[in-house]
């Protein structure tokens, strides 16, 4: 069975930075295609993906995030960090990780392509 629990969230002003953490179990950790995700808050809003990890250990983000968050993992521990820096109001949102199908530059966002389901999120308010 594959249980994904996220941590790590919380609140900080503009410019703050959080390390967000999650483990996936009941999978082939260290094989797999991983990624952040986030939802921001309000209606019609949708789940985006933040940034993305191949097993091969390549990167890649959403732009609006480029150069301000670094996702990681350690494969021993079945872990994924997503580190969060200069944080903007934006960034506020309930964040997930999950495995993914694919990673690339160009479907770094979608969430079609997301293995399992969702866990229960870490929220993360930004205020300004």
């Amino acid at each position: 069975q594959v249980r994904v629990t996220e941590s790590g969230g919380g609140s900080v002003q503009a410019g703050g930075s959080l390390r967000l953490s999650c483990t996936i179990s009941g999978v082939d950790f260290e094989n797999a295609i991983v990624g952040w995700f986030r939802h921001h808050p309000g209606p019609m809003k949708e789940r985006e993906g933040v940034a993305c990890m191949t097993r091969d250990g390549l990167t890649y983000y959403l732009d609006s995030v480029e150069g301000r968050f670094t996702i990681s993992r350690d494969n021993a521990k079945s872990a994924l960090t997503l580190q969060m820096n200069d944080l903007e109001p934006q960034d506020t949102g309930l964040y997930f990780c999950a495995r993914r199908a694919t990673c690339g530059e160009s479907v770094v966002r979608s969430t079609q392509n997301v293995l399992d389901g969702w866990g229960r999120g870490t929220m993360v308010t930004v205020s300004s």
